[in-house]
């Protein structure tokens, strides 16, 4: 298995906003081949900071998803988002193989 995380700070009066953005998403990546499973955590010390978790079958499923052209679109409609609080958020990546279950 492996898990990507997206991590990103909001300002926290945004938190609600962004989480029901999350909510309502397109779930396109759903459909991926590989993909399990989508969840979005927020820091119970910092409601700013969120972070998108996504498990994947293995490394080569994730690695296609994010070099397809879904996702580029995707990609693309997040950078155009119109709250200039929002449009600047500039997530860190982290990603890991599971080793251990």
């Amino acid at each position: 298995m492996y898990i990507a995380h997206s991590t990103f700070d909001v300002p926290p009066h945004k938190a609600d906003e962004v989480i029901a953005i999350y909510r309502n998403r397109s779930k396109t990546v759903d459909e991926a081949p590989g993909f399990i499973r989508f969840l979005l955590l927020q820091n119970e010390q910092k409601p700013g900071e969120l972070t998108v978790h996504m498990e994947w079958a293995n490394k080569s499923d994730y690695m296609a998803w994010i070099t397809g052209e879904q996702y580029k679109r995707i990609q693309a409609l997040e950078r155009q988002y119109p709250d200039p609080e929002l449009a600047g958020v500039i997530p860190s990546f982290s990603k890991y193989k599971v080793v251990a279950q």
